[in-house]
């Protein structure tokens, strides 16, 4: 057949990379209102769900039990079952109801109940619900600092830059699982060279995540995953009870988490039961919120590629998002893994969660190049943060991140290889050449980077994270060898374990280690001039980046 040349062009075009599926809802594949979804209703006797969702308490598996258990306000639940989705979905979007009045209804929801209702909303109108709903007034950012040799000297370098950038948390992870102990503390000591209040975390096997995190080299963690289906589940050698005890451990420690998931994971994993992606993950949010979680990782994360194949998957990613703050719980909204090779969908993607802001816009844009991101890239990366300041500039909106200038980056960035060198060598860990401090000064990323003795480093890392070692050692290091601001920014992030104040509601900490959280800083927006508003020095901040042209500079 003789061929278009336009369509020919058209197929040639970045987008037709991507996969696109048609829906096939006995497998999963369907974003919202599957067939075999359930219809919402609940029915309490003593104090007892006896039914939920169509459901008999006879029949609920282990996620419907838990679930029914501890996770939705029972006093609300029958008079919110009864009212009208419709209803309930214009009074979440309306400027004149305010947030205070929404979380009671919400919570009483049942997952298909909230389904249902966000249902009745467009993309606009979830937008317009996630500004209002979200728990913290100040959005924020969070990211991935990795790299694909395990280079902790890069490692360090980046964080340093980061947090100069304007990060609030980051995350690493490994290539080689025994080099995690060498990866958490280079985040921690790159992060606190650039600005003190940064949370860290190293993204492994849950008990070794734990352990960093009680050894003082991590001071929060988000993959612990849950899931929609019992069977994914089990496959995973979990419940919802032994996740919820895991969370008491780390709380019980002084240590920040919340859970992970996202829409489309039971379909990777092959058992969503012919249920929606957006039903199942209602379910994740309701056993996160049971199980006292403060918050929830999710849009989609690990998994965007499956929601982005189907119609609508990426309204659902944005409406399980809304879903985790109606739920008043702190949302990190994804956008931490690419899915398309369309700019153009990468970046509508994003403008969702970056519009009305979400109290982490992205649970992990990478502050490394692609190639050197272990989470498998993520929608926007190092090479993306002057595009990402001309929209914040376009837009007057916050998404996180401030200008900076190339000698501000490069005297941080060598301030952090040199901190971590001193470290390293207080500590007895291999040496880190002078060589290696000035790469990762004015490294892009490992590529540029000299090659360490993997073989060494491997059995220091082990021998750190098996003995006695803490971040108390880390501290008389930095301070021994002159590096005191930085040693008293880590003894800092040390303290928060003892207050305790980072683990409520979507806590973050700022400069001057005072908790921002849902508690004193909560979401108050009523329409507009109320709210988070972009004004005074962060406006000025944000409109002063360093490629415009300033007047003084004209004519000359």
């Amino acid at each position: 057949m003789k061929r278009s040349k336009r369509f020919e062009v058209l197929e040639a075009r970045p987008v037709h990379e991507d996969g696109f599926v048609q829906e096939w809802p006995e497998v999963g594949l369907v974003a919202v209102d599957g067939p075999n979804d359930p219809k919402p209703g609940i029915k309490i006797e003593n104090g007892v769900v006896v039914e939920m969702d169509g459901i008999k308490r006879s029949d609920f598996d282990m996620i419907d039990q838990f679930i029914a258990d501890h996770a939705i306000n029972l006093e609300m639940a029958e008079k919110v079952a009864a009212m009208d989705s419709k209803e309930l979905a214009k009074m979440i979007v309306d400027i004149n109801v305010p947030r205070e009045e929404i979380i009671p209804l919400t919570t009483a929801m049942t997952p298909a109940k909230i389904c249902e209702v966000v249902g009745h909303m467009n993309v606009v109108e979830m937008m317009m619900a996630l500004q209002k709903m979200r728990c913290r007034k100040t959005p924020s950012n969070q990211c991935h600092v990795t790299s694909v040799r395990d280079n902790p000297v890069q490692i360090a370098a980046d964080a340093a830059e980061a947090a100069i950038r304007g990060f609030d948390e980051m995350e690493t992870t490994v290539g080689i699982v025994r080099y995690a102990p060498f990866n958490a503390l280079a985040l921690l000591v790159g992060a606190q060279t650039g600005r003190g209040g940064v949370l860290t975390q190293c993204a492994l096997e849950e008990a070794t995540e734990l352990q960093l995190g009680m050894k003082g080299l991590t001071s929060y963690a988000e993959t612990i995953s849950v899931y929609g289906t019992e069977n994914v589940f089990v496959d995973g050698d979990d419940t919802p009870w032994s996740k919820a005890f895991l969370a008491s451990a780390y709380a019980s420690r002084g240590l920040k988490m919340r859970f992970t998931s996202g829409t489309g994971a039971e379909v990777q994993m092959g058992y969503a039961e012919g249920k929606s992606m957006l039903y199942l993950e209602a379910k994740c949010v309701y056993v996160t919120k049971g199980a006292g979680v403060q918050g929830l990782q999710n849009g989609s994360i690990s998994c965007i590629g499956v929601p982005g194949a189907v119609p609508g998957g990426i309204r659902a990613v944005l409406a399980e998002n809304l879903i985790t703050t109606m739920l008043d719980l702190e949302v990190a909204s994804g956008n931490d893994q690419t899915f398309s090779h369309s700019p153009f969908r990468r970046t509508a993607r994003t403008m969702m969660q970056f519009l009305p802001g979400t109290d982490f816009i992205f649970s992990g844009y990478s502050a490394v190049p692609n190639y050197d991101n272990m989470f498998a890239g993520s929608n926007f990366d190092a090479e993306d943060y002057d595009d990402y300041l001309a929209l914040q500039r376009d837009l007057v909106v916050d998404g996180g991140l401030r200008p900076v200038t190339e000698e501000e980056v490069i005297a941080v960035r060598n301030k952090a290889a040199r901190a971590l060198q001193a470290v390293f060598r207080e500590l007895g860990l291999p040496p880190i050449t002078d060589e290696e401090v000035e790469a990762a000064t004015y490294a892009h990323g490992s590529e540029d980077m000299p090659e360490r003795n993997v073989v060494e480093d491997l059995k220091a890392a082990q021998e750190l994270f098996t003995g006695p070692i803490t971040g108390l050692d880390v501290v008389k290091a930095l301070a021994k060898n002159n590096f005191t601001d930085v040693a008293v920014n880590v003894l800092e992030m040390l303290k928060q374990r003892i207050s305790g104040d980072y683990l409520h509601t979507s806590a973050i900490i700022d400069s001057n280690f005072v908790v921002k959280s849902a508690v004193n800083d909560p979401n108050d927006y009523a329409g507009p001039g109320t709210g988070y508003r972009l004004t005074g020095k962060r406006w000025e901040e944000i409109k002063n980046i360093p490629f415009a042209i300033r007047p003084e500079e004209i004519g000359q």
